[in-house]
């Protein structure tokens, strides 16, 4: 649809697209598409370099005029990631020295490749699916699209011509149910990945064993467990319907009043007429008359605005007695925990991430570290700065200013009675310590217990999350018997069955009257509690002042209490110069 208005996306990624749980698909993040406007042409300078095709690899994008057949790469990739569960199409084993991603791409190694597998030197990672287990209208089309000649992939259309002719040619396992496969391969792919790795792609919920295993096997088995699940769809909980027979009153009594219009203004226009005969000297009154008899003789039409605003008012009380139905049903608190059980997964699978850039921050502001705790060291008490005595000392230690690593120029310059003359003695005392400052490399104790507590706190930390995914997961077993019983409960619920029914004959009432029904704007949203929304992940040691304030993990400087959408928190004092934060 993009390419039909003379778009391209140009950076085509997987971050871009979002599907909701009824196949709905949306495009986000639009505002880097390539077109042209009265005549000037707007590029696409930005690209994901996983999903930019080989010809544009090590070109500067900003100079490059994207054309579809780029944004046919991109999507190529994009459906092999569904096909292939996540893997890329050019992450594979290559015979020769190592080599990145972007790199295998601009080679056009095609790891997958059954054609081309003399010239890719590249095969297949160990326990991934292959090509010629998909028909061949998938292996070709994959072939072209990660072939070298950028004209043969295919358009988006033929990817729907490919994929429903897979789609149709699906086997169904005989051994687990929720497994279906091409006809085209030798047996149940899953079956034969499980058999490999243990990890069932697509388990039968109906049938898994209640105990949960507490070692990490056990977590990611429990979490592709919870990712598995599926709530009732907004199809699966919305009765049908007996159509109604006829319109309704309100649109009968309409046409019944629209039929006496134009004869009353028929009878308007020869009473008019008439009086410009008979009596002419009151013309203006004749010309009103046939006026406002001509409007109500043309107006033979249903007026739809009314029957419009009928039909939202109905499609708003479905969603209504959609909402009432779920929370009586103790929907609602299973669709919270799976919220919470999202936000805990993504936190999990962080956590390794997360751990590797707190050791590097931590390693990277090691001189800072170590310079704030030798300013720490000298106090505001027994500094000997000219015209700050008690007093002024006392005013600054009220403010959090007790130690040179806690003076900075917009710190005290918001302390009363620090102006730029004494703000300016307070830096010049700082920096006369800071010029004494030796840095020292050699690795210390120090190093080594910051280390220990911050892989603590992620240990803690994981343990935790652990602990959160199988009980949720604990939660959702038990909640699924009770939500597979809802389509039926449905069924007989009066108050959405007649919510449905004035639905129904609102639309019944406009496609009468020969206008568009409006699609439905009823849905059903898996949320989380909006204590869900901010994920909190164990931080760098805290090193902090004598007043108990903590330092900032990226430039060492003081940090400041503040309050945030989600309560109180630390901020650097340097903000928005540095933005780093530390957990309250």
């Amino acid at each position: 649809m993009v390419h039909q208005t003379g778009c391209v996306i140009g950076d085509l990624n997987h971050s871009g697209v979002l599907v909701a749980q009824d196949a709905t698909v949306a495009l986000i993040d639009a505002d880097s598409f390539q077109f042209t406007l009265n005549g000037k042409y707007y590029p696409c300078v930005v690209g994901v370099p996983d999903f930019t095709p080989p010809e544009l690899h090590g070109r500067n994008l900003a100079s490059v005029q994207r054309t579809i057949e780029h944004d046919n790469f991109g999507l190529a990739v994009a459906i092999f990631h569904l096909l292939f569960m996540g893997r890329h199409p050019y992450a594979g084993r290559y015979s020769g020295p190592d080599i990145s991603m972007g790199d295998a791409i601009s080679q056009n190694r095609f790891a997958f490749s059954l054609t081309r597998q003399a010239a890719t030197q590249t095969t297949p990672p160990p326990g991934s699916l292959k090509l010629d287990m998909f028909p061949d209208a998938i292996s070709r089309a994959f072939e072209n699209s990660f072939g070298l000649s950028p004209s043969a992939r295919p358009t988006a259309m033929d990817w729907i011509h490919a994929l429903n002719s897979l789609e149709g040619l699906l086997n169904r396992c005989s051994k687990i149910k929720t497994h279906y496969y091409p006809g085209s391969a030798r047996g149940c792919v899953w079956c034969e990945l499980m058999g490999n790795s243990r990890f069932d792609m697509f388990p039968d919920l109906a049938t898994v064993d209640l105990n949960i295993p507490t070692d990490a096997h056990g977590t990611e088995q429990a979490i592709r467990e919870i990712l598995a699940f599926r709530f009732p769809t907004v199809a699966d909980l919305l009765p049908a319907v007996a159509q109604p027979h006829g319109v309704s009153n309100a649109l009968r009594e309409a046409r019944r009043e629209k039929r006496w219009r134009p004869l009353s203004g028929l009878l308007m226009i020869g009473s008019a007429i008439a009086g410009f005969i008979f009596a002419a000297p009151a013309g203006i009154v004749w010309f009103g008359l046939l006026i406002w008899g001509l409007v109500k003789f043309s107006d033979r039409e249903v007026e739809s605005a009314p029957f419009q605003k009928t039909f939202k008012e109905a499609d708003e009380r479905v969603q209504r007695e959609l909402n009432a139905f779920v929370q009586r049903n103790g929907m609602t608190e299973v669709m919270k925990v799976y919220g919470d059980l999202d936000v805990a997964i993504a936190t999990y699978k962080g956590l390794d991430d997360a751990l590797a850039r707190e050791l590097m921050v931590m390693k990277s502001n090691r001189e800072s570290r170590q310079r704030q705790t030798y300013l720490d060291r000298f106090s505001i008490r027994h500094a000997n700065i000219s015209g700050i005595g008690p007093a002024k000392t006392a005013t600054l230690i009220s403010f959090g200013i007790e130690t040179a690593a806690d003076v900075n120029q917009s710190a005290v310059l918001r302390v009363p009675g620090f102006g730029d003359v004494m703000t300016g003695k307070l830096m010049a005392w700082r920096r006369g310590l800071e010029s004494r400052f030796k840095y020292d490399s050699t690795p210390n104790a120090q190093d080594v217990a910051d280390e220990r507590t911050l892989r603590g706190r992620f240990s803690a930390e994981k343990a935790k999350l652990e602990s959160v995914i199988r009980n949720g997961l604990g939660t959702l077993r038990n909640a699924k018997t009770r939500l597979d019983t809802l389509p039926a409960k449905a069924r007989s619920d009066r108050a959405l069955t007649d919510a449905l029914a004035a639905r129904a004959q609102a639309a019944k009432d406009l496609r009468e009257l020969s206008v568009l029904v409006p699609a439905s704007s009823v849905t059903l949203t898996v949320t989380s509690p909006p204590s869900a929304s901010r994920v909190i992940t164990p931080t760098s040691p805290r090193v902090t002042t004598r007043s108990g304030t903590p330092t900032c993990p990226y430039c060492g400087s003081s940090m400041r209490l503040r309050s945030g959408r989600y309560g109180q928190f630390w901020g650097c004092s340097q903000y928005p110069g540095c933005k780093g934060t530390r957990n309250f």
